[in-house]
């Protein structure tokens, strides 16, 4: 038997859970283990610049492929990954196949040499408990959220208190150290289901994450101090917070092949960086599943405008591109906003971007893995939430962490029903919240001077002897007294 302990890393196929747990198997490797990570061949493919680098680096990590049974859950060819699903009609049928992978899966885990000796797994992989037990290896979970949300949605499944109101009627989270409000609106989707009913499969999840043996969390103890302590009266000590997982990239390279091939070149991008005046930049990203209306995202271009700051604006995941990419050429816009902007196309080098100094703040849909890269970057945010368990993200972000402000987003936009909401937020609130944000009042310098301390917290955090670091070693000498 090994004496060096044996992780496998099997995250969900969604790129804001792949490309963290690709960090976490390098923090892991940096710790004398060794480390299988399995991917589907499309993940695998997107991965491979950072897997091929960190291998070449020397780091005892192995790739293994597990084949996704596309066309035997009724999924479209090359439907491999959350923000590949065309339409949420197929939304079923993607929990269907993520199902289906339990055997193959099983084989690979039954093959290894050595054995396993612990499993880190996303939890929307429900089928990954029986796995657990039929090998009788302790199981992690991950679902890239942080303390303070996984505490908020224990208290909403515990108490159910949305249940007897309006979907906009606010309530207090009860239990909780602080005072949360929220409406039913601004719920997640295990409480607040869009048109596709998947409770049975939500429950099979909730389960398999109470069976597990633990849970990592891509967060720092010193950012949620008072949920960290929540969680870990809800599910045992087993909680390790190791985080922030983006900061493990310190090379330029690393931080921009991370998660995609980018599709802007890196250096034509660090180049105009270089040329703007220090924190002056916005950098406005939705995300990789988001779906914004064409007239929707036209008002953020022009609320990007307006606001008179260099930015560089993301247009990805967007609903109909080609409507957003006519109303681009027919306005001329990207040549009447060249001297002061850029515009991206798909993937771009976000932790690269962020890490600039040039950059001032974030425009976000406040998921956790840009949210936490956001804070790692000592950046204010501006924050607009879309759906999941984003509007919680912005209540600890600009309510808890007081580093943000909102553009005034009231609820969840349910994929696939975009077209109903229409356009809720203005071009011109856009820019107000910037011109908040960059302003040189009280309360911006205040603001950005908290977000910093933040950023300096983040990077100790990880580094030898902060708290991640030492959580991260916990953790390995957990699963190595069990080998004994």
């Amino acid at each position: 038997m090994s004496s060096k302990p044996h992780f496998v890393l099997t995250p969900l196929m969604s790129p804001g859970h792949y490309i963290p747990m690709m960090d976490m198997a390098k923090l892991l490797a940096e710790q004398n283990t060794l480390v299988t990570i399995i991917l589907t061949p499309l993940v695998a493919q997107r991965m491979k610049p950072i897997t091929d680098r960190a291998i070449s680096s020397g780091l005892p990590i192995q790739i293994l492929l597990l084949s996704f049974p596309t066309l035997e859950a009724g999924l479209p060819d090359g439907c491999e990954t959350v923000d590949t699903i065309p339409s949420m009609s197929f939304y079923k049928n993607f929990l269907h196949a993520l199902e289906l992978l339990q055997h193959p899966y099983e084989q690979l885990l039954q093959n290894l040499n050595p054995k396993p000796n612990c499993i880190i797994v996303g939890k929307q992989l429900a089928f990954s408990a029986q796995t657990a037990d039929k090998f009788n290896i302790p199981r992690i979970v991950f679902d890239g959220m942080n303390c303070f949300t996984l505490v908020c949605s224990h208290s909403l499944h515990l108490s159910k208190i949305f249940e007897t109101l309006g979907e906009d009627d606010p309530f207090i989270v009860p239990g909780l150290p602080d005072k949360i409000q929220l409406t039913h609106r601004q719920l997640p989707g295990d409480f607040n289901p869009g048109q596709v009913d998947v409770k049975e499969i939500r429950e099979r999840i909730r389960e398999g994450e109470e069976k597990a043996y633990g849970v990592v969390i891509n967060s720092f103890k010193e950012l949620e101090p008072k949920y960290v302590k929540e969680l870990k009266k809800i599910r045992g000590d087993n909680v390790w917070c190791i985080g922030p997982l983006s900061l493990c990239n310190n090379d330029d390279r690393d931080k921009a092949v991370r998660g995609n091939v980018s599709s802007i070149n890196e250096n034509q991008c660090l180049n105009w960086l270089d040329k703007q005046k220090p924190s002056s930049v916005i950098y406005a990203c939705l995300g990789s599943l988001n779906r914004l209306t064409p007239p929707q995202l036209i008002e953020l271009g022009l609320g990007l405008d307006l606001s008179t700051h260099p930015f560089i604006w993301v247009i990805r995941g967007a609903n109909k591109p080609e409507e957003i990419e006519n109303w681009i050429k027919e306005n001329k816009f990207e040549e009447r906003v060249k001297h002061k902007a850029i515009v991206v196309r798909g993937w771009s080098p976000q932790v690269l971007i962020l890490s600039h100094p040039a950059v001032g703040a974030f425009l976000t849909h406040c998921g956790w893995n840009s949210s936490i890269e956001g804070i790692s970057s000592g950046l204010p945010m501006i924050c607009w939430p879309l759906f999941g368990e984003q509007f919680l993200n912005e209540i600890l972000i600009v309510d808890a962490l007081g580093i943000g402000f909102r553009v005034g987003a009231k609820g969840v936009t349910h994929i696939g029903d975009e077209e109903k909401y229409g356009v809720t937020v203005s071009r011109e609130r856009v820019s107000e919240e910037i011109r908040k944000v960059m302003n040189e009042d009280e309360d911006g310098k205040e603001m950005r001077k908290k977000a910093r301390e933040l950023g300096k917290m983040a990077k100790m955090a990880i580094e030898k002897g902060g708290s991640s670091y030492l959580n991260l070693i916990m953790l390995v000498n957990q699963i190595k007294k069990m080998l004994n």
